[in-house]
């Protein structure tokens, strides 16, 4: 990994980790999604910084570990999953198991959420996630297409189609998608240059 974590993680906890996002294989929520937020958790290291870093890095691997598009409970399967492999591969870190649970449950959340109810760290893991709305135009579309690709077969294109135009104006018409400023400077106009081409 070409990340440095602010803790070190056994390699059999790192495999078990590539492995999960692996099932079922995915087009877009992968270990190459986790690698992304993996930087931009860095850029913030290096800019406004964690008050709980450990607990956010561990988040960040560990948010989409269980995956099935269509599925309402990924993300507390995943935060359960978290949990069990804190207590199994870092028992002695002193990490909080519990916060980094909460932090992967706000993502079930996304668009549905108020700055002022998130502390910054759950603010800025958040905006992490994405960040990805801003995006250069072709990473934007490779991440679009990706998303329809873990649909196809769970449910029928044109309802995919309705309901991800739906989602996409939602964001648009946030007053703002990012709740901190550090993700806001940075992607707000992107973001909303890629929202509005793919819902005109």
């Amino acid at each position: 990994m070409d990340i440095t974590l602010p803790l070190e993680l056994p390699p059999q906890q790192l495999a078990a980790l590539e492995a999960a996002y692996a099932q079922p294989p995915r087009a877009y929520h992968n270990f190459g999604h986790v690698r992304a937020l993996l930087h931009h958790y860095q850029d913030v290291a290096n800019g406004p910084g964690w008050q709980q870093p450990r607990e956010v890095a561990l988040a960040v691997l560990y948010h989409d570990a269980i995956y099935e598009a269509g599925r309402s409970d990924n993300e507390r399967r995943s935060a359960e999953l978290a949990v069990k492999s804190i207590a199994r591969w870092l028992p002695e870190a002193g990490v909080d198991a519990g916060r980094v649970a909460e932090l992967i449950d706000l993502t079930a959340r996304h668009g549905q959420l108020r700055g002022e109810e998130l502390d910054p760290d759950a603010a800025l893991f958040l905006d992490s996630d994405m960040a990805i709305l801003g995006a250069p135009p072709a990473v934007f579309d490779a991440y679009d297409r990706g998303i329809a690709e873990e649909y196809a077969g769970k449910v029928p294109g044109f309802v995919f189609r309705i309901n991800r135009r739906r989602f996409l104006k939602g964001v648009l018409a946030q007053p703002r998608i990012f709740f901190s400023p550090f993700f806001h400077e940075r992607y707000d106009a992107a973001a909303r240059a890629n929202l509005r081409r793919v819902t005109a």
